[in-house]
């Protein structure tokens, strides 16, 4: 990033980033290990989406916790619920068309916007064995949205073939410590939506293991206004967007 960039927290943009992307009226849910589509939907429901219905890993539907836990299954999230669901519940839902949005992710991710969860190496005999992808290969042909995020945006993360297809899907967005992409259903490839402040076109270019189209053409994200970043304070005092960037 340039100097002008340098009072933006990555973490900061990429909230902003993700609340923005949420809607009034739909039903949104996120997972295990994922702080900032906590703090994103949060910041919606507060400034622009009054009417989203916040569904989380803990079951609880627009839960209003007093402080936000680091860990996305703290009690805490439990706070205000309305009611309960379960995971089948949650899926049963989603097979249904109701679920209109699912934040997940990838350790790697390519250029159609599938993630592998599963192994790096082969996976009879991988390098690295990983968590696996839980609800991912459900959601993500089911969900009307998904919208992915990684906090490392570097060769290794967006790659061009992945180890293991875990998941694939209905995926819109990606969201970085870089930029966005979004997922053009003609190609039904990854294609740069727009640069965060301060990112160049080679930095983004550079980062990416698959080929993207980026230039001084692409657009610039809006950085944060003074609103979004009061209400994103205001949410979270504590910084626990920060977390995922430890």
């Amino acid at each position: 990033m340039t100097d002008t960039a340098s009072n933006i927290a990555p973490w900061d943009m990429m909230a902003v980033a993700m609340a923005r992307l949420l809607e009034s009226g739909e039903t949104v849910f996120h997972g295990v290990s994922s702080p900032l589509p906590m703090v994103a939907t949060l910041l919606a429901k507060h400034l622009h989406a009054p009417d989203l219905t916040y569904l989380n890993i803990t079951g609880a539907i627009d839960a209003d916790p007093a402080t936000l836990p680091v860990s996305t299954v703290d009690p805490a999230l439990l706070r205000g619920t309305r009611a309960l669901v379960t995971l089948a519940d949650l899926f049963d839902l989603s097979a249904r068309g109701r679920l209109d949005v699912a934040f997940l992710s990838g350790v790697q991710i390519d250029g159609e916007g599938r993630i592998n969860l599963s192994a790096i190496g082969p996976y009879a005999h991988p390098d690295v064995r990983l968590p696996g992808g839980a609800g991912s290969a459900m959601l993500m042909p089911t969900a009307r949205r998904v919208i992915l995020w990684r906090t490392k945006h570097d060769p290794r993360t967006f790659v061009e073939r992945l180890d293991f297809v875990t998941a694939a899907g209905n995926v819109d967005r990606v969201v970085t410590p870089l930029g966005i992409f979004a997922r053009r259903e003609r190609r039904c490839r990854l294609a740069v939506e727009s640069l965060h402040p301060g990112v160049s076109a080679a930095e983004f270019r550079d980062a990416t293991g698959f080929a993207v189209d980026v230039g001084p053409e692409t657009p610039v994200t809006p950085p944060p206004s003074s609103e979004e970043l009061a209400m994103l304070r205001a949410i979270d005092p504590t910084g626990v967007v920060r977390s995922e960037f430890a």
